[in-house]
């Protein structure tokens, strides 16, 4: 194999390696998981969000009562309410820097 070869075919792992490597952007992650319950907007005012009683992230003090580590928990583990899956858990689909990086976009909706 030829030197020059030699470089593409290492740049070339590299570069998938990475591209298999990358996460998803937080706003990519809570339109495909999130946003069927909690809304866009995150206010839960969706048909699902309303039958959940879901609380509304944009409002200051919601968010002044949940942790940091108590949204990764929740995401990473789901929510189970009198044994019946409220959220589902999040371990499989998401890597931890996508999850750390959803509690930063949650905190982006208090108002």
């Amino acid at each position: 194999m030829k030197h020059s070869t030699k470089i593409i075919a290492t740049g070339t792992v590299f570069l998938l390696a990475a591209a298999l490597s990358h996460a998803a952007p937080a706003a990519d992650n809570w339109e495909a998981n999130c946003t069927k319950c909690h809304g866009a907007d995150g206010k839960g005012e969706t048909k699902i969000g309303k039958k959940l009683n879901l609380q509304d992230y944009t409002d200051a003090a919601v968010q002044a009562k949940m942790t940091d580590a108590d949204m990764t928990k929740t995401i990473t583990d789901g929510v189970l309410v009198d044994g019946k899956q409220k959220m589902k858990s999040f371990k499989d689909d998401l890597s931890a820097d996508e999850i750390k990086d959803l509690v930063a976009y949650i905190r982006k909706f208090k108002g």
